[in-house]
Formats: C-alpha cells, structure tokens, sequence
C-alpha cells in the first residue's frame, strides 16, 4: 500500500508542501483537509487588491481546481479535525468520520485575535482573515459609510488605506501608544500615522476599546476614556492566534506555536508542521520563533516537503516581511527586537527611506519604505550578521549599498 499523507490546513505553507511533493514525484496518496470551503489561496491580497475590488475570488487560488484533480490530491474542504490520536495514527473529523495516515503534516495556520469588549458580538463588527470575512464587510459598507477600523497594526492600516481610497470616513483605534508599535521604532510609526492623516485618516492612540455600542447593530465605539467614536461599520484587526490545539491535545509540545526543529518535524517521527502555527529555531538569532509571514510559510513548506521525502534541508530563511499602503511599499527584513540604536537613511518626506536596527554593531534588522534596491541589499547584510558602528552608519558619506 502506498503511503497516506494527511495535511490538516489548507494554506500557504500545506498548499507548498504539496506542490513539491508532487514535483518530486511523491508517490503516497494526499489528503488535504480544510476548514474552509475553498481549495489553498493567498491572504494577503484580502485586506488590499481584494478588498479594493480589483481582482476576483479566482485569482486568490494558489492552484487551480485541475491542479488537484491532476496530482491525485483529495480535497476535504469545509471540514475540521475534532481530534488526534497520534498511536492510532488517526484523525476524527466533524463529521464524524476517521481518517488515517501514515504521516501527518500540520499546517494549522492561525486565527483572528476576538476583540473582547461588550458588544463585539453586534451586526457590522467583522474581523480580517478570511474570504468570507472580506465578503462580509464589503456587503455591509454603503455609500459614505463610517469606518471605525480597531487595531493600528498591518492589517488595520491597510484595511485603513482601502477603505479610504474608496471613499469611506475612517478612524482608526490603537490602543498602545503609536501604531506598528511591535514591530517597527516610532520613527516608522510617525511616518506611517502622517501618511495615513494627509489622506484623510483619523489616528487615536492610547485608545483601549472599552465597548461597541448599538441596538442590533453597532453604532459607536467606545473607548476608555469615555470618548465615542460612531460608526457604520467596525473592523477589528489586533492580531492572531496560532491554532496549536490539535497539536496540543494530542501531547505535542507548544510553546507560542507547535514546537520543530529546524528540519518541520516535531518530536513524533510521523509528524511535522509548518506555517504560523509553528515555533522553529532561527539560529540567526540564537532563538525559537513563530513568524507570520507568506515568506516563511512557503519555505516551512518546502522545508516540511524535503523531510517527507527523506531528503531533509534545514531552515535558512531570513525572515521578511511586507505591507502595501497608499502607493508606499514596506519591506522589512531581520526581526528588530532587541535593537539598541536605529539609523535613518534617507528623507521620509520624500517616501523613500531606511531604517537600520543595531544591536551593539550588529545589524539585526532593517526597514525599507519605498526603497526596494536597499531592501534585497539589506537582505545579504542582515544574513550575514553585518557589523557597523551607528555613526559611521549615520555619516552621509556611507552607501549602504557599498557595505558588506
């Protein structure tokens, strides 16, 4: 009997894994299993392109529909895996049914962060993850339409900026004290708080949502202060969660993502996982790391593919990252966390510039707006652990694309 590989997920990395299994002439049956009743396709055009209306539904697919009928891959689409019993080596679904492998490739994914505040539950509040999601909002904004859009993070803004170009009155809600606050220094966050207000764009920080107010459907937001802000229309986007559950119950270690070695595979020999709901190590910061990223999940993929077929290749990734907003492009690569010092290159004013992240010399990470040759150059210097004295960094007689 050939080999049975069930894949539980249905996104960017388990869309990977089987794409170069099939490439490689993997010769073991493929089921894969997804909650959604769509086959793997791409999210970050939902809170953009998508969004904005110009590309359809088809053009999210990852694969078209003749792809998985070609490659011999079952599809087990709308359902959810209740439980799984690693000694058995087997999966019990929603629907009651059992399904059995002989490997196991868990690329769970994540989910939205639930805003927990009374009245998130009212019509007209909608979270960013999926089609459906996207579908839903669209349906319920009207002509002149108040957006309140709760969360100053990647997919807040630029659920923002769509909703702004398409004429909307938006306002968006963060509760720390300056938006990206995670992942970017406030340099970067002031850029990206006057982008937003020279288009329009209202920005309130050290704004905790205290609650969403209406009768059947919401018609204000307030917040901790007291003040309240109305609305038409709610978009919640502070975060996700990785689905580690599964894993979880099944005695697998988690620890903020199900925990893998380099290689995908998690301490069952039968078992591996990519994609968010991992936890990997990254030795190019002597650290394990969840990264959500399209970047790391295709490589987990590829990654998780190459142990499936005996031929393991280890991670080496540099983690990047991106965020389309207006007509500005952010590129950042390296994680800054832990940086000391941060060096400006170029003139925000003019929507191209840098920023450099040291931590002592090293150079651990670095922003790019609108500024792609320095982004891949930044690439191979934060690979390579660069190492630079800030002000020589900060001296205007350095080309940071002569370093390294």
């Amino acid at each position: 009997m050939p080999e049975h590989l069930v894949v539980v997920g249905a996104g960017q990395a388990a869309a990977q894994a089987i794409h170069i299994l099939r490439q490689q002439s993997y010769a073991g049956s493929i089921t894969l299993i997804g909650e959604e009743p769509y086959a793997p396709y791409q999210r970050p055009p939902l809170s953009k392109k998508y969004f904005a209306g110009e590309i359809p539904r088809e053009r999210l697919h990852l694969r078209p529909p003749s792809f998985y009928v070609e490659k011999g891959i079952t599809l087990e689409l709308g359902r959810r895996v209740e439980e799984l019993d690693r000694s058995a080596r087997s999966l019990r679904l929603d629907d009651g049914r059992t399904l059995r492998y002989d490997r196991l490739l868990l690329a769970t994914g994540s989910r939205v962060r639930k805003l927990a505040a009374p009245g998130a539950e009212l019509a007209g509040v909608h979270h960013v993850r999926t089609i459906a999601d996207i579908d839903s909002i669209n349906a319920g904004l009207k002509p002149g339409a108040r957006v309140v859009v709760i969360g100053g993070g990647y997919i807040g803004l630029e659920m923002a900026a769509v909703a702004t170009q398409r004429g909307y009155r938006v306002t968006v809600l963060e509760a720390a004290e300056r938006v990206l606050g995670r992942v970017v220094c406030k340099q970067v966050s002031a850029f990206y708080t006057e982008l937003h207000r020279a288009a329009g764009v209202e920005i309130h920080c050290d704004a905790s949502v205290r609650a969403l107010l209406g009768q059947a459907r919401v018609e204000s937001v307030e917040v901790a202060d007291g003040r309240r802000f109305a609305c038409d229309v709610v978009i919640v986007g502070i975060g996700i969660v990785p689905n580690v559950e599964l894993a979880a119950a099944a005695g697998l270690e988690c620890d903020n993502g199900i925990r893998v070695d380099e290689f995908a595979r998690t301490a069952d020999a039968d078992v591996l996982a990519a994609g968010d709901c991992t936890s990997h190590p990254l030795p190019l910061y002597s650290r394990f790391v969840r990264l959500e990223s399209v970047p790391n999940a295709v490589h987990q993929g590829k990654v998780a593919a190459a142990s499936l077929l005996g031929s393991p290749s280890a991670y080496a990734e540099i983690p990047w990252f991106w965020s389309d907003q207006y007509d500005v492009k952010l590129q950042i690569v390296g994680l800054s966390h832990g940086y000391d010092d941060v060096v400006v290159r170029g003139d925000p004013a003019k929507r191209s510039f840098s920023v450099y992240y040291l931590a002592g010399r090293r150079l651990i990470a670095v922003d790019a707006i609108g500024s792609a040759h320095e982004f891949a150059h930044a690439k191979r210097l934060v690979g390579a652990s660069f190492t630079i004295d800030a002000d020589v960094l900060r001296d205007p007689r350095t080309d940071p694309l002569l370093l390294g």
